[in-house]
């Protein structure tokens, strides 16, 4: 113990992958214990384990804590980073581990510079989303869950739509609490495509990846309620044009369970410090293999059974008609 407090602190980052379900997203609430976030769980194992004292679990800003991406309610991660500066005990990754619940795991550590901030040093991100296809039938045809099969005119159409956000846009409409002359409602999408088809337990999803700048709260599921909407028939295809403008539009949010952080990007600070000869570049190729068996054990299973028991799509999708796509909202 006396040998632990005397080892000097080191600024690191940490590689996290959590299957989101039944906690109030990523970001701690000091002082709000009724809704478990996963960074309660995070700092609890961090001060069990000895990595950091027992005071900065309290106070976050004395380990100079700072999360790439808060995942809102019931998101996952297959690669979130964060930065913290922390005791480098011997075996730190299983400790660490050793007391979390087996859905959060940290999957690797570097160290990284003194200045790091995973939030401010991130310059893209990565998310996906798993639906059933069965979202995209036109609202004019019954579906039967277990037995429909997305076909290639549907997908191309919803790709032609995913396409449309890419670049920089106003994306006011696609979250709360933003004004159309709000400077930070302008966002940058590199890239948004939905891929082929797979079937689990008897039903058919698909995963839609988009890659961008840095996202706002409820933006990505927006984006992807909107094009469903679309798809189905509820709304025309120039909603979307539309929603870059300053009239309000009522845009309906997709559920959070099937959205996961995949990665998140670093390439100026690799650039800049990757290759210094002091720090490794902020790549995960080793621990690739361990990020897919997290998404097969705890993300993937997560999702597929939500679904089955919960029919959180199905639910979702009854919902669209109640929209008024048509005039702006009030």
């Amino acid at each position: 113990e006396d040998q632990t407090k005397k080892l000097p602190k080191r600024k690191i980052v940490l590689l996290m992958a959590y299957s989101g379900k039944g906690y109030h997203g990523m970001q701690r609430n000091v002082g709000s214990s009724q809704f478990k976030t996963i960074e309660d769980d995070l700092v609890s194992a961090l001060v069990q384990s000895g990595c950091i004292p027992e005071n900065h679990g309290e106070d976050m800003k004395k380990m100079s804590f700072q999360r790439c991406a808060r995942t809102d309610k019931g998101v996952s991660a297959a690669g979130q980073i964060v930065s913290l500066k922390v005791r480098l005990i011997d075996d730190i990754l299983e400790k660490i581990n050793s007391h979390l619940p087996s859905h959060i795991r940290i999957l690797g550590l570097k160290r990284v510079t003194g200045g790091f901030n995973s939030k401010n040093k991130c310059d893209a991100r990565t998310y996906s989303y798993m639906l059933p296809t069965f979202a995209f039938v036109h609202k004019d045809h019954d579906v039967q869950e277990e037995t429909f099969r997305l076909n290639k005119e549907t997908l191309e159409k919803v790709n032609k739509l995913l396409a449309c956000y890419k670049g920089t846009h106003n994306f006011h409409n696609f979250t709360s609490q933003k004004g159309p002359k709000d400077p930070s409602a302008k966002r940058y999408i590199m890239e948004m495509y939905c891929g082929e088809p797979f079937v689990r337990e008897s039903i058919e999803f698909a995963v839609i990846k988009v890659k961008g700048q840095s996202f706002m709260m409820h933006q990505i599921r927006k984006m992807i309620g909107l094009v469903i909407a679309i798809v189905k028939g509820y709304a025309a295809e120039s909603i979307i044009e539309r929603s870059w403008g300053e009239e309000k539009v009522d845009v309906p949010k997709a559920p959070g369970l099937g959205l996961v952080l995949e990665r998140v990007h670093f390439e100026k600070y690799n650039r800049r410090f990757g290759n210094d000869g002091l720090h490794e570049p902020l790549e995960w190729k080793e621990e690739e293999e361990k990020i897919a068996v997290f998404k097969e054990q705890y993300i993937y299973p997560t999702i597929i059974n939500t679904e089955r028991e919960e029919k959180s799509m199905m639910n979702w999708l009854s919902t669209l008609s109640i929209h008024d796509f048509n005039s702006s909202a009030v």
